[in-house]
């Protein structure tokens, strides 16, 4: 093995370490000390590997977010009608949106943002490229399905991820909120103008 791949496979490893400590514990009660010793490393690996617990969250959130992309174009990919396959995103979204540990992390470290300028523009770069997938695919379906729909593709992304986030903290701390609105406003964004 190459010490390149050596290296990739620590950095997997620790960022996979990284992800259960802080789902578990949050972003503030995790050292990168600990990080290191549950993952088998020494500390000098993880700073070998990133700057430091700001950047290594961002990996870990990086795999969440992945995560929820896959998931997303994996629903809208399915090999039915628009209906279905909102219906299909519909049911994505009961079973991954609002995860409680997942929100809580997302939300402390958004926190972070106010005292520290790289945590915010990382961020807002992520954000930008959610949104940009989000646009990418919202425009196929318009091109796919021939709507004329009443936002451009890249406002009805916005709205779309924006009540994504906004619905998925609700759900973390209630799971009974119905997810099925998030098909209502798809639909009503996917609606033809008039």
């Amino acid at each position: 093995m190459s010490r390149a791949e050596r290296q990739a496979l620590t950095r997997e490893s620790l960022i996979a370490t990284a992800r259960e400590l802080f789902l578990a514990d949050g972003y503030a009660a995790t050292s990168l000390g600990r990080v290191a010793l549950e993952a088998g490393f020494s500390k000098g690996a993880v700073y070998s590997n990133f700057a430091g617990k700001e950047e290594l969250c961002m990996a870990v959130l990086d795999s969440l977010h992945e995560e929820q992309i896959e998931g997303v174009l994996l629903a809208f990919s399915k090999d039915t009608d628009l209906d279905g396959r909102i219906d299909a995103f519909v049911e994505w979204a009961r079973k991954g949106l609002g995860r409680p540990r997942w929100t809580a992390l997302e939300v402390e470290f958004a926190g972070i943002a106010r005292q520290s300028p790289y945590v915010a523009l990382e961020l807002i770069k992520r954000h930008r490229e959610i949104t940009d997938a989000l646009t990418e695919l919202i425009a196929g379906v318009v091109n796919q399905e021939n709507l004329d729909i009443m936002l451009t593709p890249r406002q009805a992304a916005t709205a779309l991820l924006s009540l994504g986030i906004g619905l998925g903290a609700m759900r973390s701390l209630d799971s009974s909120i119905d997810v099925d609105i998030f098909g209502g406003i798809i639909r009503a964004l996917l609606a033809p103008s008039r």
